[in-house]
């Protein structure tokens, strides 16, 4: 599958512009992850896109409707990775694909939180900053701090480094995920 094609499917079913955003950073951490630990960067991005494609239009079906498309396109590890990025759903975590989905998805979703409620968005985020929301349970109270905390530890990555990370490669994209900092905000 292309990248193209997975776009297609994407906005096939979703069309919630938050939820695209969200699928976006999703794929370029994976995608820089990826690169990173030399991984297949078109496999991990598209993982990273489709991850939560279903979750508009078939919510009480999420992710099963995604992985039995992917199924049938003989996508099998996107589709286990995708079917294993919620650890309550009970489903191994076999690959470095597996765990880095688990990793990436809530943690990404929450650190765009933090950078919305400030002026400088993501400029001067500091990963403390980050960890230090994580304990206000208030604070998008939606994320899964288990979530984030177990796909951490599966994944073999420091939280202050993988939130380090993440921030890094968020702020490379921050005008097309319009998370720059606001006019006349000071850094």
């Amino acid at each position: 599958m292309t990248r193209e094609e997975a776009r297609q499917i994407l906005t096939q079913m979703t069309s919630s512009e938050s939820l695209l955003r969200h699928a976006r950073t999703v794929e370029l951490v994976m995608e820089a992850y990826a690169e990173k630990l030399g991984e297949d960067v078109e496999q991990w991005a598209i993982t990273g896109m489709l991850h939560d494609a279903d979750y508009q239009a078939y919510p009480d079906q999420h992710p099963n409707v995604i992985v039995n498309l992917l199924r049938e396109r003989n996508e099998e590890e996107v589709a286990h990775a995708i079917s294993a990025h919620y650890t309550h759903w009970g489903i191994p975590y076999n690959t470095l694909l597996d765990k880095a989905l688990l990793a990436c998805d809530e943690i990404t979703g929450f650190i765009v939180a933090c950078a919305q409620v400030r002026p400088q968005r993501l400029e001067g985020l500091e990963p403390k900053s980050v960890i230090k929301k994580l304990g206000q349970k208030s604070f998008a109270a939606s994320v899964d701090r288990d979530e984030v905390r177990i796909g951490a530890e599966l994944f073999g990555v420091d939280m202050k480094e993988h939130i380090a990370f993440i921030i890094q490669v968020l702020q490379q994209h921050q005008d097309e995920l319009q998370l720059q900092p606001q006019t006349g905000a000071q850094v």
